[in-house]
C-alpha cells in the first residue's frame, strides 16, 4: 500500500501519540499507515457512508490490524467523545464543511491535523476561536492540485491572524513557502483582469510582497 504525497505529508504531520482518530477515512489508508508504522497503538476509522467505511475494514483486514483499528460510522465527531483521541485528523471535504464539524464539539483533542480542499481560510478563523494555536503548515503540490495540510494545537492563547494570514497561512507566509508563492503567482494570473475579486487580489499582493522580501 503507498500512500498518495498528500496523505504523506498527513501522515508525516502528526506527533505520535496513543490513539487517532480520522474523519472521512474513505480507504482506511491514513490509520492503517499509522498504526503499522507504531506512530499510533491504536486508530479510529470514521466515515458517514457506508461504501467507504466497509473498503476501509477490508484494507484493515488485509493488514491484520482489525484489533488496532475500530470502524465507525459517524456523521464527523457524532460517535467520538471529547478527548477520546490525542489526534484528529479531517481531510476529504471543503474548509466549510470542516468547520461545521469543528462546531459540533469543540475543542474535541488536543491536537487536530486539517486538510480543507477549499476555503483554508475558515478553517484557521474557526481553529483561533476555538482556542487552537497552529503550529505547522504545509502546502503541496499532488496530481496537478494544491493542498494545504493545518497543524494546530489546543492553547490558552488567542492567536490571532490577519485577513491575509488567514487566507494563505501564518506559518506558510512566516517561512516563504515555495509552493505557497507557486500557488499565490497562478492566482494573481488568473483574477488579474477580475474587477469582481479586486478584494481577494489585495489580499493576493500582499500574500506576494510578503513571501518575496
Amino acid at each position: 500500500m503507498k500512500l498518495s504525497e498528500r496523505l504523506t505529508a498527513i501522515a508525516d504531520m502528526v506527533t505520535p501519540g496513543n490513539v487517532m482518530a480520522d474523519i472521512g477515512t474513505d480507504h482506511g489508508f491514513l490509520p492503517i499507515e499509522l498504526v503499522r508504522n507504531e506512530k499510533y497503538n491504536r486508530a479510529i476509522a470514521i466515515d458517514v457512508v457506508n461504501g467507504p467505511l466497509e473498503r476501509a475494514m477490508e484494507h484493515i483486514e488485509e493488514n491484520n490490524l482489525s484489533d488496532k483499528i475500530e470502524c465507525r460510522l459517524s456523521d464527523g465527531f457524532e460517535k467520538l467523545d471529547v478527548d477520546e483521541a490525542d489526534t484528529v485528523v479531517v481531510t476529504g471535504m471543503g474548509g466549510d464543511l470542516i468547520s461545521n464539524i469543528l462546531d459540533k464539539k469543540p475543542r474535541i483533542a488536543k491536537e487536530l491535523v486539517l486538510s480543507p480542499h477549499t476555503h483554508a481560510e475558515i478553517v484557521r478563523h474557526k481553529l483561533s476561536e476555538q482556542g487552537y494555536k497552529i503550529t505547522d503548515e504545509r502546502m503541496i503540490i499532488d496530481a496537478g492540485k494544491y493542498y494545504v495540510i493545518i497543524k494546530a494545537v489546543r492553547s490558552n492563547e488567542v492567536q490571532k491572524m490577519s485577513a491575509v494570514e488567514e487566507f494563505f497561512g501564518i506559518v506558510l507566509l512566516k517561512n516563504k513557502d515555495v509552493v505557497l508563492k507557486s500557488y499565490v503567482n497562478k492566482e494573481i494570473e488568473k483574477f488579474r483582469e477580475i474587477p469582481q475579486r479586486n478584494d481577494y487580489m489585495e489580499l493576493l499582493n500582499k500574500a506576494s510582497e510578503t513571501l518575496n522580501n
